[in-house]
């Protein structure tokens, strides 16, 4: 599953905390602006999980009311990164949540080497 209808730059905010998955539409849209500091209404993408990993919300404020996207993984888990205590949201692109819903790592939580060249 990708959401490909929005545009690449569409700002994509990752929860770090997992959340529970009976909370709806108001109960998302609230945890944005009470926990986050961030406004549901800018257009950008608010990406949840459960404990387990394997199910997401994604909630979008779609110009004249909210959008919720629901994900559930019949086997297996997300690759969902994990914080480092911290409180709030990451930001990730597009690209990355689409990796993210395709059941990839992705590219920004893939630790690279770093090589010095002599």
């Amino acid at each position: 599953m990708t959401i490909r209808r929005f545009p690449v730059k569409t700002p994509v905010y990752l929860s770090c905390i997992p959340i529970d998955m009976r909370k709806s539409i108001n109960g998302l849209a609230a945890v944005v602006q009470g926990s986050f500091e961030l406004d549901p209404f800018q257009g950008a993408l608010f990406v949840f999980c459960n404990k387990s990993k394997d199910k997401i919300k994604v909630l979008h404020w779609d110009k004249d009311g909210f959008a919720l996207y629901y994900k559930r993984r019949e086997r297996g888990r997300f690759c969902w990164p994990s914080f480092d205590a911290e409180d709030g949201t990451v930001d990730v692109t597009m690209n990355d949540l689409n990796r993210l819903l395709d059941g990839l790592l992705m590219e920004k939580f893939i630790p690279h080497k770093s090589y010095l060249i002599l």
